[in-house]
């Protein structure tokens, strides 16, 4: 009987403790279904299925961008010609100096009807003549109806039409690391239309050039970091709308990455003259001036901090005759402000011969006014 209870006892005592460990075992099992069922499930897998939608309309987004990029680049080559000074596309990537040799170039075609901008040290000057290969790989002679030395432009006529032609922008909304294209034949025409990228590095540059012991200085370039070979001279460099912003023109060979391109604002003015009328009358104010930024390498004591610095002073020109005299600071023409030649030239090309201008001057720290009768250049 004694044995008969006692073991009563010990099946008691397992039975609570079995008891005891279903209830801690119910506590927690009841206690992590409540926090994970207090866990938004739902908003969890919206929050995954957002980010998986982001990262997808990125990267869609980065193909479509890569798609209008490379259309915008292609319709623009289209309208990208290969220049030479003599009537020779050879086998130039086999020359020792082939850009020099065959004077190869680049430009590209701004009408329908046949004009076509480029650098003139590729055309050549005003009335010679150059050779142009399009697309398609003809050739056709050249007849350069304009240049100017100063800024190394020219036009290029051929007798073509319903040609394609590239959009000229507006170099004045041009931005420091703005995304830039430049196109051209770098080394010949084995190598034609290549397309290199980069961006806007620095803008309103002057740069020195030294050639045949003679000294220019070119300003208000735009410099960059996309590749410009000797051969891309004369090429656009576009911006991501496929807008031109600038002429491809020099390119530092000391110095890697270092690019040159002239603002497409200061010849848009006489491309459109001779797009609408088919010749352009080019006025002469018979003045050579240097901007700002210039005077302090000429000399360190004439600093000015507006206008541009009269260097020179045609004896035959219209400005000799109205007054005009070496030293002067022209800081306005019809009372809008200069800040560079290239303002000055832009502003004149939209005049004709014959027109009167007044021009504000600065001499000997007193303001002047003075009116001037444009000549032809």
């Amino acid at each position: 009987m004694y044995k008969y209870k006692k073991n009563e006892k010990k099946k008691f005592k397992k039975y609570i403790k079995s008891l005891f460990a279903i209830s801690i075992i119910s506590f927690f099992s009841i206690s992590i279904y409540k926090m994970y069922n207090d866990i938004n499930i739902e908003n969890f897998g919206q929050e995954q299925g957002t980010r998986a939608t982001k990262i997808s309309q990125t990267v869609k987004k980065e193909k479509e961008d890569s798609k209008n990029i490379s259309e915008v680049i292609e319709k623009v080559s289209s309208s990208v010609v290969g220049i030479s000074k003599i009537k020779n596309n050879g086998s130039s990537v086999f020359l020792k100096n082939g850009t020099e040799e065959l004077g190869l170039g680049t430009g590209m075609i701004v009408s329908e009807n046949g004009y076509i901008l480029t650098n003139e040290h590729v055309s050549g000057s005003k009335y010679s003549t150059c050779y142009v290969t399009l697309e398609n790989g003809k050739t056709y002679n050249g007849d350069v109806v304009w240049s100017d030395k100063d800024i190394d432009l020219s036009i290029v006529k051929i007798s073509m039409k319903g040609l394609n032609y590239i959009k000229l922008g507006n170099s004045e909304e041009r931005r420091v690391g703005q995304t830039v294209y430049a196109i051209g034949n770098p080394i010949g025409f084995e190598f034609q239309r290549t397309v290199t990228s980069g961006i806007i590095s620095a803008t309103n540059r002057t740069i020195k050039i030294e050639e045949k012991e003679s000294t220019t200085y070119m300003s208000n370039l735009i410099q960059t970091d996309a590749t410009i070979n000797p051969g891309n001279s004369g090429g656009p460099l576009i911006s991501i709308d496929g807008d031109v912003i600038a002429i491809n023109s020099v390119k530092i060979t000391s110095a890697e990455g270092i690019g040159f391109a002239i603002p497409v604002n200061i010849v848009k003015p006489i491309i459109n003259q001779y797009i609408e009328y088919g010749n352009f009358e080019e006025a002469n104010i018979g003045i050579f001036a240097y901007d700002k930024d210039i005077v302090k390498y000429l000399n360190e004591n004439n600093k000015i901090k507006t206008g541009i610095y009269v260097e020179q002073v045609n004896l035959n020109g219209p400005a000799y005759k109205a007054g005009i005299k070496e030293k002067d600071i022209i800081i306005k023409i019809d009372d809008i402000e200069l800040n560079k030649m290239g303002d000055l030239r832009e502003y004149i090309y939209t005049k004709k011969p014959n027109e009167e201008v007044k021009l504000t001057i600065l001499r000997n720290k007193r303001e002047i006014q003075i009116k001037i009768k444009l000549g032809k250049k």
